[in-house]
């Protein structure tokens, strides 16, 4: 393959210098001080966080040879072990190998990438679409590009922290407005009108810790009105909600009014990466100018098969969405008729109200001892006293799994 490793065996002694090993001392422990401090500070506010190993994927698992009820999963259409995604994904890894092996604007631009951008374009009901490595980079990269150090950036407060990091790293003013609250957003942009900058304002459709839906028509209007663009985060509304999962979007009507639709492959999809569906201008712009494009390696072919798979799917099953959809019904009715608070939820994502940290983390575990995995969220996921069990529905979930949980939770909650 062009590669002699005999070429390579020739080894001088200036090969087998090694630099002294530091020695773990007191000088090493006490330049640690700072952070031994913060984690104590975090254990003793009911923050600490640790990442469990599980054996598998899915929201019905096995762990120690026992069934468990896995709600804490984004797997929302059981698309994670599905066997035309998997299938759709070895293609690509058989055709292309395992690796872009570069980044976009060299050579890691495969056939694949632009199939999945034209899929999704059309989903959309968009011009155009750009694939990104991951959620988080496809806001870091946009973002940065739509605003800059003179412009004004209009964020719902509850906006994902990938948002947020991608308004300070633009370097534009940064306006926060209550949530879902269309009054709050119009005096926001009221305050700025004499502005000379870009404006841009940007929301969720679904709220990943809140489960509930943005007013997206009257953010829309406003919009318009003020001539500001709009960016619509749509990770966990892709695949749920929409004609063949595109989206609401899409389902809202809203294409020409929202700039730039955003989305991730690793909720509904099951899979891993983001994109943005824009027009074509946009897109070629973003191309030239989003760092988060440029500078990093393309998303590996199996990567971008598994969505090609996912979205398969979607348009062979275009109910999917509808039926997740009263099924997280079902769950929150057996929830409020056990006299719970699941906040504004009118998705997937049900939150159950707990308030403080170390209860929310109490009863995590004791469901957990039960066979339901929920997690606890707290700050600074979600604002200070607002600590949360965050439920997320799928179609792993059969009706006697809803009602065996739901019996569970509301015994532990009440207790």
């Amino acid at each position: 393959m062009g590669y002699d490793v005999r070429n390579n065996l020739h080894i001088t002694k200036y090969d087998l210098r090694v630099a002294p090993i530091p020695q773990v001392g007191e000088s090493a422990a006490m330049n640690e001080n700072w952070i031994t401090q913060q984690l104590d500070e975090a254990k003793n506010n009911g923050l600490e966080r640790a990442a469990r190993v599980y054996p598998e994927v899915g929201g019905v698992i096995k762990v120690d040879g026992k069934e468990v009820l896995n709600f804490s999963s984004n797997d929302y259409l059981d698309l994670g072990r599905h066997r035309h995604v998997m299938d759709r994904a070895r293609e690509a890894l058989d055709q292309y190998g395992i690796g872009s092996t570069a980044s976009r604007l060299v050579t890691g631009t495969l056939p694949i990438h632009e199939e999945l951008e034209a899929r999704i374009a059309k989903e959309k009901g968009y011009e155009s679409a750009l694939v990104f490595g991951s959620g988080y980079m496809a806001n870091a990269g946009t973002i940065t590009v739509l605003a800059g150090r003179d412009d004004l950036i209009f964020a719902d407060k509850l906006v994902h922290a990938s948002m947020i990091d991608a308004c300070k790293l633009s370097g534009a003013k940064l306006v926060r407005w209550a949530h879902n609250d269309v009054q709050a957003l119009e005096k926001r942009l009221q305050q700025y009108a004499d502005s000379k900058g870009r404006k841009l304002i940007i929301t969720e459709s679904v709220f990943s810790m809140d489960g509930d839906i943005a007013p997206l028509k009257e953010i829309a209007e406003l919009a318009s009105n003020y001539e500001a663009m709009l960016m619509v985060d749509e990770a966990h509304s892709t695949g749920t909600f929409g004609p063949n999962g595109a989206g609401l979007v899409r389902e809202l009507g809203q294409e020409k009014a929202v700039t730039v639709s955003m989305g991730t492959m690793s909720k509904a999809m099951a899979g891993y990466g983001g994109y943005v569906a824009c027009t074509s201008n946009l897109r070629k712009l973003l191309v030239h100018s989003s760092r988060a494009f440029i500078y990093t390696t393309a998303p590996p072919p199996a990567v971008i098969g598994a969505a090609l798979g996912a979205m398969d799917v979607f348009e062979a099953s275009p109910r999917l969405g509808y039926i997740l959809q009263a099924n997280a019904d079902y769950f929150r009715g057996l929830l409020h008729a056990g006299g719970l608070d699941t906040m504004d939820s009118q998705s997937q994502i049900i939150p159950i109200a707990i308030g403080d940290n170390e209860k929310a983390l109490a009863l995590s575990q004791q469901l957990r001892e039960q066979g339901i995995i929920c997690a606890a969220i707290r700050p600074p996921t979600v604002p200070a006293g607002t600590a949360r069990l965050r439920i997320s529905i799928t179609l792993a979930h059969l009706v006697d799994h809803l009602e065996f949980a739901a019996k569970a939770i509301i015994k532990a909650v009440k207790k």
